[in-house]
């Protein structure tokens, strides 16, 4: 991040202004890069500069001094979740191996964190977390030019680590800002856990580059959030799916956010009837996009396309950005046929953190990464996500597909959130089972209603599910994406309780 903090200095130098508001208040420049100054002192106790930093990442000041130290010794941050499990932190270290850890002491207890740097310098610092440095020699070269290293979920359960240059960083922040038609010094708000990496991107990364506050709440609470980004002419944020229409919930029509020019959303099933009726209750637009850690935010529409554009489908690919559905064969398809999506672009992470070093992607011959989603792209340059390729349920050898359900269920009036996850079968291997968040005063929605709904919005009867369970909320990850592997445990464990709730199962033959 040195490009970036180099431009904070300068214009701090020029004039103080407000970097960070969070629970504790508004945090100044020049007391951010103080803070950032003592950080950087203590990670290099024998004077040797650089090094890779794994950093406890909260929604607060901490995250973003801690950016600024990183910049200013020249090191490479990597970020990891207050709630990572030891099992989780001890297998990011084998892979980051970093030179400096920086979380609070409790963390540090709870992950066993000492063996991980057994002959580092302890010191205190951001008041009162600690910083385990060990010393030199530290070799940053070994990320292959890259600044930042976040961990994402893969599909084994074990963390992995997605390495991003300082450059991919700055194309999608600034491709976000000008789609958003944000300007220098306005405000941005994170409400999601900056741990993750798009948060980080879109957060810390975007605030530092416009030059204009970072709003942040330490936890998430949708009336705090509205009233703290409404107090503070929030000019833009990004979040989950879940977290806009809980918004829109508690706006409860009052406009409140009229003043942000978009919110950004993406990360889980999206319906558009639910965030039409969001973003008429916060009086903002909605801008569904497509995007992930290892190609950040890499397609959106913008904020003056019309409702079937901002929320039916997810924008268009970033200026320099690529991206195509291809058949299994690798075939490109043309617009209208759905494939597998692939991309390539200025925001493409160099690859995988694996013992301390970059393990470069698989890309096809012409570079392009394939995502694990499915695309469908269109004549006017739109593209929509159809679901990921792994999404189907397979019902007696017919495959389902989760995504065509879920958004047949979510256009019910009563639907607030749903989703779709497979429940076993002895004969048939696996059926379908819906769970559903109702909007509120809806009451309970049993399958008879969910089913006759299908049959009115034409979804085929093989694609119903057979089974249907009203929950208060769907399972949600630390960064508050929808967690599928949650939402498939909660499913078994509803349905196999199916004695003491037989209405919610509708019986029938294969």
């Amino acid at each position: 991040m040195r490009q970036t903090v180099r431009e904070f200095q300068q214009r701090s130098d020029r004039a103080d202004f407000t970097v960070v508001v969070d629970d504790q208040g508004p945090h100044g420049a020049r007391e951010l890069l103080r803070r950032a100054h003592e950080l950087a002192q203590a990670m290099t106790p024998d004077g040797t500069s650089g090094g890779t930093v794994l950093l406890q990442a909260d929604n607060s000041w901490r995250t973003v001094a801690a950016t600024l130290a990183v910049g200013l010794t020249g090191g490479v941050l990597a970020l990891v979740n207050r709630h990572t499990t030891r099992a989780e932190f001890t297998a990011a270290v084998a892979d980051i191996r970093p030179d400096i850890l920086v979380a609070e002491p409790s963390a540090i207890q709870e992950w066993d964190a000492v063996p991980a740097l057994p002959d580092a310098v302890t010191a205190e610092a951001l008041d009162g977390w600690t910083v385990r440095a060990g010393l030199g020699p530290r070799d940053v070269s070994r990320w292959s030019g890259g600044s930042l290293v976040g961990l994402t979920s893969g599909s084994t359960g074990r963390p992995k680590g997605v390495v991003q240059s300082e450059s991919a960083l700055r194309y999608a922040c600034s491709c976000t800002a000008d789609v958003n038609g944000l300007r220098e010094g306005d405000a941005v708000a994170a409400v999601v856990p900056l741990s993750s990496t798009a948060a980080y991107c879109f957060g810390v990364c975007l605030a530092l580059m416009l030059g204009g506050p970072l709003v942040l709440a330490g936890r998430w609470d949708r009336e705090e959030a509205l009233a703290r980004m409404a107090a503070h002419d929030v000019r833009w944020t990004m979040c989950v799916p879940t977290m806009a229409l809980q918004l829109g919930s508690a706006a409860a029509g009052s406009q409140v956010l009229h003043g942000l020019r978009a919110i950004t959303v993406g990360g889980g099933p999206m319906d558009r009837g639910a965030l039409a009726r969001a973003e008429r209750s916060l009086g903002t637009r909605i801008l569904r996009v497509f995007g992930m850690s290892e190609c950040l935010g890499h397609t959106s529409p913008r904020p003056e396309d019309p409702e079937e554009i901002r929320l039916g489908r997810d924008g268009r690919p970033f200026p320099g950005t690529d991206l195509r559905a291809v058949a299994p064969d690798g075939t490109p398809l043309g617009p209208g046929t759905t494939g597998r999506a692939q991309v390539r672009g200025p925001s493409l992470f160099l690859g995988y953190a694996r013992d301390g070093k970059v393990e470069p992607p698989a890309l096809t011959p012409d570079g392009f990464f394939p995502t694990g989603d499915l695309l469908v792209t269109g004549e006017d340059g739109t593209v929509t996500i159809m679901g990921r390729e792994k999404d189907v349920i397979i019902r007696g050898g017919r495959n389902l597909d989760i995504t065509e359900i879920e958004r047949a269920v979510a256009t019910h009036p009563a639907v607030a959130r749903a989703c779709v996850a497979p429940v076993p079968d002895p004969l048939l291997g696996e059926r379908a089972a819906v769970l559903v968040v109702v909007e509120d005063g809806a009451g309970e929605l049993g399958l008879d209603e969910i089913t006759a709904h299908l049959a009115r919005t034409g979804l085929s009867k093989a694609k119903w599910p057979e089974f249907a369970f009203t929950v208060d909320e769907l399972p949600q990850t630390t960064v508050g994406k929808l967690d599928r592997s949650g939402a498939r445990a909660l499913a078994h464990d509803l349905h196999a309780g199916l004695t003491t709730h037989p209405g919610h199962h509708r019986q029938g033959d294969a």
